[in-house]
């Protein structure tokens, strides 16, 4: 018989998720931590929100807070990121892509200084 650990996290009685590890069960939790922070702070703003989107915006910039950390240093925002099912465009008929191809160097190709240097 084997005996298997898990990690529950569990939240306002409600089982949220399951984990084999306790730095993944804290890390999740955590985050959830930050999300209600992030929830109450939009509730409690100008903006008007159901509850729904309040905890859509809520749950994702705490899932990519070191994104959003770094936006609010002032850092550029990251390349937008394509989708699995985006398909690269397809170029034209009879267009090849230019294929780069590195030949490696030889070893005793450095430059040696020529004779007039070598002289002086």
């Amino acid at each position: 018989m084997a005996v298997v650990v898990q990690y529950i996290v569990v939240r306002n009685g409600v089982e949220k998720m399951t984990f084999a590890t306790k730095k993944e069960a804290d890390a999740h939790d955590k985050m959830l931590d930050i999300a209600d922070n992030l929830s109450a702070f939009l509730r409690a703003s100008d903006i008007k929100l159901d509850d729904d989107q309040s905890e859509k915006i809520s749950l994702l910039l705490a899932q990519e807070r070191d994104t959003v950390n770094a936006l609010l240093r002032g850092a550029k925002p990251p390349t937008a990121r394509t989708a699995p099912e985006d398909k690269p465009k397809e170029r034209a008929p009879g267009k090849k892509k230019a294929v780069q191809k590195s030949e490696p160097k030889p070893k005793g190709s450095q430059k040696k200084p020529s004779a007039s240097k070598a002289a002086a």
